[in-house]
């Protein structure tokens, strides 16, 4: 599993343009699924956001989690995060986990960060979303959980 993690003071996504999923500050994670994930990876990747320490304490350093902020996350799922670029022009993405495999999983990232005390939102998988962000910092990171364990 791979994420793609950006602070945010505000992200809205939209689809057919209605708003499906809206937060203020928190974390915005663009999550993709590979072939070979499974619950595990899902449940590292939850852990790893609601504990990373990427919002400012009282001097300035970046040392809070989402929970110490009362933060929210935005989960949309991105299966391009596994698009191989090491051939042609166009991204081949024979490591994304199908649909049936990767939406449960997408599903399964959401309610672990919930489960962990956490308002998340979330896209609508398979659709064609709109993305808005107010990216705070700017601060983006990548998470990559393979064997169920960040790495």
């Amino acid at each position: 599993m791979r994420a793609v993690c950006q602070r945010v003071s505000r992200a809205v996504v939209e689809v057919e343009g209605r708003m499906v999923g809206e937060i203020g500050p928190g974390l915005v994670a663009l999550v993709g699924v590979a072939a070979t994930d499974g619950r595990a990876e899902a449940d590292a990747l939850a852990a790893k956001l609601v504990d990373l320490r990427v919002f400012a304490d009282q001097d300035g350093k970046m040392n809070r989690s989402v929970i110490e902020v009362e933060g929210a996350i935005l989960v949309i799922s991105q299966f391009t995060l596994y698009g191989d670029l090491r051939r042609g022009r166009r991204p081949s993405f024979t490591e994304a986990g199908p649909p049936e495999h990767a939406q449960p999983l997408i599903d399964a990232v959401a309610a672990a960060i919930r489960d962990r005390g956490v308002r998340v939102e979330t896209g609508e998988f398979g659709a064609h979303m709109h993305l808005s962000m107010t990216n705070d910092g700017p601060v983006t990171l990548i998470i990559e959980v393979e064997g169920g364990r960040v790495s």
